[in-house]
């Protein structure tokens, strides 16, 4: 990847950064006032909702104004764009200067580690692989004692 191409993934990432710091954090209506409601978004229906009216003072609903560029839509915060992984022979059409790779989760520990390392021999961001890697050295450490 060249310093241009760098540039322009870097303020990617930042510029959808800085869409969603303006972006509200959209409640769930009346989640403040009642327990039992979760913050989770759910849309307004009653006939009498001020927050389906849009009345002033009452939080914001989501609409296509808040949606982030087309540029960075879908990019992972680094900047990278997410490619699920189920095997070692997933990671052969990867560009590691654009793509990071998700192992799957139903991927069992052997396969994973396997898998973790090939990217790491390619130059290929794992992003999920921080847990492996404390499992492979508690391994390490459990066969020294």
């Amino acid at each position: 990847m060249t310093t241009e191409e760098r540039e322009v993934n870097t303020s990617k990432s930042s510029k959808n950064a800085y869409v969603k710091n303006k972006k509200p954090k959209f409640r769930r209506q009346e989640s403040w006032r009642y327990k039992r409601v979760t913050d989770r978004w759910r849309r307004p229906h009653g006939i009498d909702s001020k927050m389906r009216k849009k009345v002033k003072g009452w939080p914001a609903s989501p609409t296509v104004g808040y949606q982030s560029p087309k540029a960075t839509r879908g990019l992972h915060p680094s900047g990278y764009v997410e490619t699920r992984v189920f095997n070692v022979e997933d990671l052969a059409g990867i560009d590691p200067e654009i793509q990071a790779v998700r192992v799957a989760h139903t991927v069992g520990a052997k396969k994973r580690f396997e898998i973790i390392a090939t990217a790491e021999e390619k130059g290929i961001h794992v992003l999920n692989s921080r847990k492996t890697r404390e499992d492979i050295e508690e391994k390490e450490n459990g066969d020294e004692d």
